[in-house]
């Protein structure tokens, strides 16, 4: 991650094709993280909350409403960043953005550890909202939610949207950007049907959410030393 984001700027003064194809690919990498995974089940209990079919199609159609709901948002960050300017250039390199990060991303660890019980409001909502307006809406506030484990490389991307000043170029980069992190969200929503039939508990769910709060925990450390070195 840390070479591609060494990278990723000059990606994306290079060409408009070349800067769409480095906020994908940015979205995927951060697909990847951590914070995503409390997604996949609040995506998985959505869609089959409106796909009782279980037809794929209507599960990509479902997932894909969801994703381009979590798109929007991302998006109204990116025109948030063109509109003002270097308010977020100057939020990227300050310690404080990094210690408050480390720091929701730590409690969200610590509380898949067990170590304290974290309020689950999501699928009550899910089951009062269903279809595809519903799959829209939820997905735009499912859009914070992977916010933290995001900062590194949207903290790269927002920081080059306001240098631009383009609100219409900030807007689709972190639509484009939103959609690489909601590719494994678009395969678990398409397939839903086959995830509701995996069993609900066991033993293997509490190892991988033990192992995803480790995960997370360590990453928080990552950002926590980050604010460290540059208090210093």
């Amino acid at each position: 991650m840390e070479h591609f984001l060494s990278q990723m700027e000059s990606y994306l003064q290079t060409s408009l094709l070349l800067s769409f194809v480095a906020a994908y690919l940015g979205g995927l990498l951060a697909s990847l993280t951590p914070c995503v995974y409390p997604m996949i089940p609040i995506t998985a209990g959505v869609i089959t909350n409106s796909n009782l079919g279980g037809s794929k199609l209507r599960g990509f159609l479902l997932s894909l409403c969801y994703v381009t709901g979590m798109a929007v948002t991302y998006a109204g960050l990116g025109i948030f960043a063109a509109a003002t300017g270097s308010f977020f250039g100057s939020i990227n390199t300050n310690p404080w953005t990094f210690l408050v990060i480390g720091n929701i991303i730590l409690l969200l660890g610590l509380g898949m550890l067990d170590v304290f019980k974290l309020p689950t409001i999501a699928p009550q909502f899910s089951a009062k909202i269903k279809g595809i307006p519903g799959a829209f809406l939820i997905g735009i506030f499912s859009g914070f939610v992977a916010g933290p484990c995001t900062a590194p490389v949207l903290g790269v991307l927002l920081a080059y949207v306001a240098s631009t000043r383009d609100m219409v170029m900030g807007a689709l980069l972190l639509f484009v950007f939103a959609f690489g992190m909601g590719a494994i969200l678009l395969a678990v929503g398409t397939f839903s049907g086959f995830m509701a039939s995996i069993p609900r508990s066991g033993g293997w769910m509490v190892r991988v959410k033990k192992t995803m709060g480790f995960l997370m925990v360590i990453l928080a450390e990552y950002f926590l030393v980050k604010a460290g070195m540059m208090f210093v």
